[in-house]
């Protein structure tokens, strides 16, 4: 089982290599394919600033091999597409593109930020908004326990509202290793 750490995103120190990462073609549904460095860098520290969003840098033995951002869905991303409740927190993650794929690699990176999330005891639900034909994220988000509620049309895009508890969560990884128990 892979082990990640994380640390709070330096705008400006990992602006470099966050623009290696969302610009490539690859990270297409992240929206920024045609950002300048400069454009990371701003993105990145107005998230610093705001204290309803926050960007993490997923770590693999020390190193860089994500990114995650959390938000208040109550003030942004969603404001006025879903009525939030109490312990709702937004996620995205980005794992980047690479040369040398490692199967399973981003459904452990999406379990690893699903239980940071819920270390924090306020959160009870994630809510994500993919857009619709992220396909692949689909899957990797049904597999960790989110439940698809209905599209809604974000000004970028049109998105697929999933949400997933705490207890969903926690019954899928319970499930999974059940299985591996019994395999």
């Amino acid at each position: 089982m892979t082990t990640f750490t994380f640390r709070p995103l330096d705008p400006l120190k990992d602006a470099e290599l966050l623009h290696t990462w969302v610009t490539h073609p690859k990270a297409a549904f992240w929206m920024m394919q045609d950002a300048k460095l400069e454009d990371v860098e701003r993105a990145y520290m107005e998230i610093a600033a705001d204290e309803h969003h926050h960007a993490l840098l997923g770590l693999q033995d020390g190193e860089p091999a994500f990114l995650m951002e959390k938000y208040d869905p109550a003030h942004r991303e969603l404001v006025g597409l879903y009525e939030p409740q109490p312990g709702d927190i937004g996620m995205h993650f980005l794992t980047p593109a690479t040369d040398t794929p490692v199967h399973g690699f981003t459904r452990s990176v999406i379990t690893a930020v699903m239980a940071h999330l819920f270390e924090d005891p306020a959160v009870a639900r994630v809510v994500v908004e993919p857009d619709v034909s992220n396909k692949a994220v689909h899957a990797l988000n049904e597999a960790v326990g989110f439940v698809p509620e209905r599209e809604i049309q974000k000004p970028e895009k049109a998105a697929l509202l999933s949400f997933c508890t705490r207890e969903q969560f926690f019954e899928v990884q319970h499930s999974l290793a059940a299985t591996a128990v019994t395999a």
